[in-house]
């Protein structure tokens, strides 16, 4: 095996590892009632530097998405609302008002789990990291333990439903 193909082998275990983490929040959000998805914030180095998930019902705050409150976390523990190099972990592809921010805090790059066939912007609607007429661009991977993002999402729509 090469150099490189040790590097992306190495990427994915690591890309794998971190979502299933922002999958842990979304089932912590889903038990308290809000829609599953989470988030981790992830320095160069590779560390966690904030996790949330979704919380705008219990925070009557209809920005609190699981990747805006991670992104005003890592933005209070580096004391800078830039995360250049910063990696941002989602169970779910994100919406505009997100992309907006991840935009704004100039990360490098986005994972994601599950599309969004209503709201996402990444790929499922408007192509924003290749469109967005901003001078920052970011690199992103979709599709990451998607079959379990999508589960949790449907599941907990299913039992709303239900009730």
């Amino acid at each position: 095996m090469d150099a490189i193909s040790l590097t992306a082998s190495a990427g994915r275990a690591l890309d794998l590892q971190w979502m299933s983490v922002a999958l842990d929040l979304a089932r912590r959000a889903a038990s308290l009632g809000e829609v599953p998805v989470g988030a981790v914030l992830v320095s160069p180095e590779g560390e966690p530097i904030a996790r949330a998930h979704n919380a705008p019902i219990r925070t009557c705050d209809p920005t609190a998405h699981a990747e805006i409150l991670a992104l005003r976390l890592g933005a209070q523990e580096r004391n800078n609302y830039r995360l250049a190099g910063c990696t941002l972990y989602v169970t779910l592809e994100p919406c505009a008002m997100c992309f907006g921010a991840i935009v704004q805090a100039r990360l490098a790059r986005v994972v994601y789990g599950a599309a969004d066939v209503k709201a996402g912007v990444i790929e499922s609607h408007l192509q924003l990291p290749e469109n967005a007429p901003a001078n920052h661009h970011l690199q992103w991977e979709g599709g990451v333990l998607a079959a379990e993002s999508a589960v949790l999402l449907q599941d907990f729509f299913r039992a709303r439903r239900g009730k």
